[in-house]
């Protein structure tokens, strides 16, 4: 069952890559608690099916890096990019793409939470086993607000800009 609008998220882990100590946070992955992280906050969440791949590196990801003060401006505490990849996968993507301070880089790797909101994609014919749906959704305290799910292929609703319009 797909999650959508009204729900609440289910709890999971997310692993967050970390270059340098800080925070109670040590160098190297850091696992958190979904229910944690959304408690008490507005969170824009986008994932994408694979981190350095064509449109997620040339659209999705540069879209929210820079819309991430728009956002911020319009109530929004924390902005995450999730994708099934490992955290080391997911912290040098956002090196590449200057995510620090700006979009928070949380790794689902197995797809544990994936599945859990019903947003899981099927790749393994591609040689890419389970991904995640390409979406974008706004979370107030763990409650989806919007939900913004792309058809297979396209990039045309989990933009920025159309999370920003629909704040």
């Amino acid at each position: 069952m797909t999650i959508k609008v009204g729900d609440r998220v289910p709890d999971g882990t997310l692993t967050e890559f970390f270059e340098t100590e800080s925070g109670g946070c040590s160098l190297g992955p850091n696992n958190f608690q979904v229910a944690d992280l959304v408690k008490g906050k507005t969170i824009a969440v986008f994932a994408v099916p694979g981190a350095f791949t064509p449109t997620c590196s040339a659209k999705h990801l540069p879209g929210y890096v820079q819309q991430a003060q728009a956002l911020k401006d319009k109530g929004v505490d924390e902005i995450w990019c999730v994708s099934v990849n490992d955290a080391f996968v997911m912290g040098a993507w956002g090196r590449e793409q200057q995510t620090a301070g700006k979009v928070r880089m949380l790794a689902d790797g197995s797809a544990h939470w994936t599945r859990a909101l019903g947003l899981e994609l099927d790749l393994d014919a591609r040689g890419m086993g389970v991904r995640s749906q390409r979406y974008s959704a706004l979370l107030q305290d763990g409650v989806v607000k919007q939900l913004n799910i792309e058809a297979p292929g396209k990039f045309e609703v989990s933009d920025a800009a159309t999370l920003l319009s629909q704040i």
